[in-house]
């Protein structure tokens, strides 16, 4: 078990408040909610972060997602359940969660730029980049679900 860490709420409320105004921002994304969720989820899955795998199942599921596929979020390759675009966004979710291993190759991005307009694909990376920051923070703080 981790020893007691501090709450980053309290201990820098300014950086926080501009961290959930960005959360705010991303959230409403014209992706849809049901995508940026698989993605929350598998990037938290990469990262070890128990309290946003727990959260986000819980939102994903809450906002009718079926139990088979959040269970398949980690083999989405090997699996039927995602269509063309959930599984551009779960390649562009592991490929920048895991930015320093391969860092965007062109191919990669090619493939994910085919699903996605622009503005999505902006929007898309934008997801990726606040729930690894949150990851950052549910990790490094030892976060617990409840």
């Amino acid at each position: 078990m981790s020893t007691k860490r501090i709450n980053y709420y309290n201990a820098a409320p300014q950086a926080m408040k501009a961290m959930l105004a960005l959360d705010k921002v991303v959230s409403q994304s014209v992706l849809p909610s049901s995508l940026c969720e698989l993605v929350r989820i598998r990037a938290s899955q990469l990262n070890g972060c128990a309290y946003c795998i727990d959260m986000h199942s819980t939102d994903a599921l809450n906002a009718g997602e079926t139990s088979r596929r959040l269970m398949a979020i980690s083999t989405w390759k090997e699996t039927p359940f995602f269509d063309a675009r959930e599984r551009a966004a779960l390649l562009w979710t592991e490929t920048l969660t895991l930015v320093a291993e391969q860092h965007a190759p062109d191919d990669i991005y090619q493939e994910v730029a085919a699903q996605f307009n622009e503005q999505e694909l902006s929007e898309l990376t934008f997801v990726i980049a606040v729930i690894n920051a949150w990851n950052r923070f549910g990790v490094g703080f030892a976060m617990q679900p409840k």
